[in-house]
């Protein structure tokens, strides 16, 4: 960056009013709520706010039993914060870059460790890779987002999306993978012949295939957030 004057420096990294929305990308890496009610948000990833806002984690029951036996089984990275209020939120997680997604009655699948806020207008819920829970440790889990809002995901540098058609299915790297269109089910496979994907130490890899018509979203970045059981 260089070296700036206070001064300067107040004004090359001070907080700019986008109107863009709700959400701004304040910076690449920095969402900005602009809050007139209430959005949620991944558990820890505010970094600061102006104005009167109200924090409340997700009450254990507060989506039904459900969604809380779902939660108990995937641990906290499915952990959800409610902020209410009027004011401008600041989020982030880890320095991972912000994309703002703006579903119109659509459906999205994010990695549960990917999701950094969306909008109390979208419906959600906790849903597990079938045929998981044998091959890694607290199973796979991803957040199924529903309806008229916008979502904000996270990505280790740039993201990239890959077409899924019937005559060229994708596979991908569950630890790469950060999401994928709502018609899609994706299967999980085996094959003791690679090397890379997960389960280094057992030298079996877990991979992901996504076959029908739509989209998979993969960052170029394995982000180990379960373990394979050996």
């Amino acid at each position: 960056m260089g070296i700036y004057s206070i001064d300067k420096f107040i004004e090359k990294t001070g907080a700019q009013d986008l109107g863009q929305g709700i959400f701004e990308l304040e910076r690449d890496r920095l969402l900005k709520v602009k809050l007139e009610g209430l959005v949620w948000t991944k558990k820890g990833s505010m970094v600061g706010y102006i104005g009167d806002i109200k924090f409340t984690r997700e009450g254990l029951l507060e989506h039904g039993l459900g969604k809380f036996v779902k939660k108990s089984l995937t641990g906290e990275g499915a952990s959800l914060t409610k902020a209410e209020g009027k004011g401008k939120l600041y989020l982030a997680d880890k320095g991972k870059k912000t994309s703002l997604l703006n579903l119109e009655d659509e459906a999205l699948f994010v990695n549960g460790n990917d999701l950094l806020a969306f909008e109390n207008s979208i419906s959600w819920d906790i849903k597990m890779i079938k045929k998981v829970a044998g091959m890694l440790s607290g199973g796979l889990f991803n957040v199924k987002l529903k309806g008229r809002g916008l979502v904000a995901i996270t990505t280790h540098y740039d993201p990239l999306t890959l077409k899924v058609t019937e005559a060229q299915p994708i596979f991908t790297d569950p630890n790469a993978t950060v999401a994928w269109s709502g018609n899609l089910e994706p299967e999980i496979r085996t094959d003791i012949s690679l090397k890379s994907f997960v389960g280094r130490s057992s030298g079996e890899s877990v991979q992901m295939m996504f076959r029908g018509e739509g989209f998979v979203v993969i960052q170029p970045y394995e982000e180990v957030y379960f373990q394979a059981q050996v």
